[in-house]
Order: C-alpha cells, then sequence, then structure tokens
C-alpha cells in the first residue's frame, strides 16, 4: 500500500468515512485493508438545522479518530464522505431534506475539523453504488444498478466499474422523475414528484394523514391495516414503473436495491420484480444490494481508500481488472 505521495504506509494507518443523511449520520473508521475499525451512528436531528449535525458528526469522527491513533499509533491519511444532493465546494445543490444543508461548505468544513487534507466525496446514491459495483451485488455487472430506497430516491449507474456522474453530477436523481403529463410541480418550484411519492418521507407523511397517527414508513410496511396496505401497494406499483423505464434506457445486467425501505424487501423485489418482468425486453437480474443501509458509508470508505493510493496503485488495478474481464469473456 502506498500514500498518496508515493511512500509506503504502515498497515496500522487508517481512514475515515462519514455518511450524511436525512434520519441519521453514521461515522467510521477503517484499516487500508477496508475492514471497519470502529462505527457510530447519530440522529440527523433535522429540523434543528444542518450546523449542528455536521459538528455532532465532526465530533465522533474526532473520537474515533483519537481511539485508533492511541490504540496503533497510526495515521489518518484520508477522509471520504458522502452526502444527499450534488456536493460542491462551496454549497450543496439538490438537498432540501435538512434545513441549511444547501448553504453548508462541507468539504472545507471536514478539512478544517479533522485537520485532513484528503477529502474526497459523492453523491450517497452514487457512492453506495461504487461501493456495490467493488465489493457488492453488482460486483462483475455491466452496466449495473444500484436503487437507493430510502428517506429519498435516487440511482447510481454503473459502467465498466465506474459510477456515471453526468455533466452535473445529477445522473440517476429519480427522484426528480415527473409522474405523468398532468404533474405541474418540478425541480423549478423546489420539489421532487416522485420522491414525493414513494420514498420513505412520503410514505410515512401519506401513511399518517390516511391512518391518523404518526407512523415510520417501516411501520406502515408492516401494518396490518388495509388502509396502510393498499398505500404501499401504490407506492410500490408507481416506483416499479420508473424503475422499469430505467432499465429500458440503460439494458443493465443486473439492479441491486438497497436503503431503508429494504426492511421490507421482499415485497420490494417482488412488486419491481414483477413490473420488470412485464416491461423490459431484457429484465435483468433483481437482488437485495449487499450492504443495505450501510452501502452510502461503504462508498464512502471507497473514496478514502482511493485517496490513499498513488495513481499507479489505480492504474495497476485498472488493469488487473480489464485483464479479468478479458478471461471472462
Amino acid at each position: 500500500m502506498h500514500s498518496a505521495d508515493g511512500g509506503v504506509v504502515e498497515g496500522r494507518d487508517f481512514v475515515l468515512a462519514l455518511d450524511f443523511g436525512g434520519t441519521k449520520v453514521a461515522v467510521a473508521t477503517a484499516g487500508l485493508d477496508g475492514d471497519i475499525l470502529e462505527s457510530v451512528r447519530l440522529d440527523t436531528k433535522a429540523p434543528e438545522g444542518a450546523r449542528q449535525a455536521v459538528q455532532r458528526a465532526l465530533a465522533a469522527a474526532c473520537e474515533l479518530m483519537e481511539r485508533a491513533q492511541a490504540g496503533d499509533g497510526g495515521r489518518p491519511l484520508a477522509v471520504g464522505f458522502v452526502s444527499p444532493g450534488i456536493v460542491l465546494e462551496d454549497r450543496v445543490l439538490l438537498a432540501p431534506n435538512v434545513p441549511g444543508w444547501e448553504r453548508l461548505s462541507l468539504p472545507t468544513l471536514l478539512r478544517d475539523g479533522l485537520g485532513i487534507d484528503e477529502v474526497r466525496f459523492m453523491t450517497d446514491a452514487k457512492a453506495a453504488a461504487l461501493a456495490e459495483a467493488r465489493w457488492g451485488s453488482l460486483r462483475g455487472a455491466d452496466p449495473g444498478v444500484l436503487l437507493s430506497l430510502g428517506t429519498g430516491l435516487a440511482a447510481g449507474v454503473v459502467f465498466d466499474g465506474e459510477v456515471l456522474n453526468g455533466a452535473n453530477g445529477a445522473a440517476g436523481e429519480i427522484g426528480y422523475n415527473l409522474r405523468g403529463p398532468g404533474t405541474d410541480a418540478g425541480v423549478a418550484r423546489g420539489r421532487a414528484p416522485l420522491e414525493e411519492a414513494v420514498a420513505g418521507r412520503a410514505i410515512s407523511e401519506r401513511g399518517g394523514r390516511v391512518l391518523g397517527e404518526s407512523l415510520t414508513a417501516e411501520q406502515i410496511f408492516s401494518s396490518d391495516d388495509p388502509r396502510a396496505q393498499a398505500l404501499i401497494d401504490e407506492a410500490l406499483a408507481e416506483l416499479a414503473v420508473h424503475v422499469a423505464n430505467l432499465a429500458i434506457l440503460v439494458d443493465p445486467e443486473r439492479i441491486a436495491v438497497g436503503g431503508g425501505l429494504m426492511g421490507s424487501g421482499a415485497r420490494v423485489l417482488e412488486a419491481l420484480g414483477a413490473r420488470l418482468r412485464s416491461a423490459v425486453p431484457f429484465p435483468p437480474d433483481l437482488v437485495p444490494a449487499r450492504f443495505g443501509q450501510d452501502g452510502a458509508l461503504r462508498g464512502a470508505l471507497a473514496l478514502a481508500l482511493d485517496g490513499t493510493r498513488s495513481s499507479a496503485d489505480i492504474l495497476e488495478d485498472d488493469n488487473h481488472d480489464h485483464a479479468l474481464k478479458g478471461e471472462a469473456r
């Protein structure tokens, strides 16, 4: 293993990974072999604003970093973090779930707060796709799609081992899909039409209105109330149409599904699979994501590990992967 400047580093050195989500923040340290040393989860406390979520995450990261250094005397070499929306150096675009998130300079906050210069970042769904392509259910799939079903809704598309970024970093933001010709609200009005209909937060809010009590999406999935079941059936049916259209466009070899709603994975996969088989000329394999709700954190870890590697290391690995693909064919 080499550091970014080409020098040899000790196995006791480590990286940090942070996953900023709409409802939770996950923080972890990991060795250079990718094994997680220690991790912690925090509530985002979204109504209290963006700054407090970042400050509490930084405090947790510093504590984990100090413990890793005390245990083996190693150095923190790089940080990888993921976030909803499109992260730029001075702001975050398309991130409506936490008040004030769009005004954050996340890379600077992490560099300054952790004292580490090597900071890499990516949208959460794309990072989860990277992790699944590198270590998980999309390994060897070309193209592959990671569908992330949680508080929000997004997809990551993988071609030849690389996650499709798009011209503006917004490839796969299917939460902004229009629901039909009657849709009169879209991103210009600060809306995400499909996400507002079928993602976890939407299911929770709609279930609350229908059932007259505050429930999580998980509770609504497991409810015996026929009204809750009808709501779930409707949401999954609409989602399945959009997933089938994505499959028709991309022609993926495999679709992996992850995120919080996969707590009811059998039901989700049944609904999506039925539509894929009936509508897509060449239906892809449909599988659960290996990392489930931890996909984005694992993607942040992959970014951090890439930050410790020299260009020569990456080129060598890429050539090795291409050789393996040639043998497989």
